[in-house]
């Protein structure tokens, strides 16, 4: 039985990794014509109204507002989700998708740095070993070779990570208390509400040619929502969430279909060393993971 959660969970995650690739194609293809906070703001705009039907389906408008709502965190995890998504926009301005993704698996390491004083979890040394490693991937990637060595798009994805292991965390202090609904609707609510007033003055008029563009990052946002979360609630989490890094081969397959570009030699052999050691870390953490029984680990985007 447990087999079957897991292999369900694992076609599961697939399925997500190949909904948020499409959406961040699409972002990709926003960020040419729009400023990213407009990008981020049309995110939210978009998913708000998939996201409301959903929790009406689950008949979960309830756990929406209550008095034990805890409203700063809340809104702090609103902060890095939105933060998050200019910066990843921003970086894709200049990034291919293979690239954005290479640099931004990093979250998962810094995840286990960021448990240790906010979750109160210890690091062994095994942990410490996956990060530098980790670390070693993401520097190669960089390409030392050039002179862009630390370029603004790298930068800028790079800080996405962080905020998105801050959110991640974050979520897993909230989500003990509260509903991943509650989780999901807030951050696009926010999304939307906050992220157009912050790109009002800068606002740029809708192309009518982009309808469609803005209805497929609806549907696939809210389509990699769902499987992701049903994902985590199928299997062990340390045997699901390796194939995460299967976004690496649709960001390089999208990459070539749309854009005629494939990442270089320094891309893919940091993406390996970093993939390796996010595989090694969620390996040896297999035998004390737990399924995860409400989904909540989403990704903000």
């Amino acid at each position: 039985m447990r087999l079957h959660g897991t292999l369900r969970g694992i076609g599961a995650m697939l399925l997500a990794c190949a909904f948020f690739a499409c959406m961040d194609a699409l972002l990709k293809q926003l960020a040419g014509h729009y400023p990213p906070l407009q990008v981020m703001a049309l995110r939210g705009l978009t998913a708000l109204p998939l996201v409301c039907v959903w929790i009406a389906w689950r008949r979960e408008a309830g756990a929406l507002v209550h008095r034990r709502l805890r409203w700063g965190l809340h809104l702090l995890r609103a902060a890095l989700n939105m933060t998050m998504l200019v910066l990843f926009v921003y970086g894709l301005q200049t990034l291919g998708l293979a690239e954005a993704y290479t640099l931004s698996f990093i979250a998962p390491l810094l995840m286990v740095l960021i448990a240790v004083p906010l979750l109160g979890e210890s690091v062994l040394p095994r942990h410490w070993l996956a990060i530098g490693l980790g670390f070693a991937g993401v520097v190669i990637a960089l390409r030392p070779e050039q002179a862009d060595f630390l370029s603004a798009g790298a930068l800028a994805v790079l800080a996405a990570a962080a905020c998105y292991a801050l959110s991640n965390m974050l979520g897993r202090l909230i989500s003990r208390t509260e509903s991943s609904a509650a989780l999901v609707f807030w951050t696009t609510a926010a999304m939307a509400v906050g992220g157009s007033l912050l790109a009002a003055p800068q606002w740029v008029p809708i192309q009518p040619g982009h309808g469609w563009t803005l209805a497929g990052l609806a549907v696939f946002g809210f389509l990699g929502q769902v499987t992701i979360a049903e994902a985590f609630r199928h299997g062990q989490a340390a045997a699901i969430a390796p194939f995460e890094y299967s976004a690496l081969a649709w960001g390089i397959a999208l990459d070539w279909l749309f854009w005629h570009a494939v990442p270089d030699a320094w891309t893919l052999g940091g993406g390996a060393l970093i993939v390796a050691s996010g595989l090694w870390l969620a390996r040896s953490e297999a035998p004390r993971a737990a399924p995860a029984e409400d989904g909540t680990r989403q990704r903000p985007t």
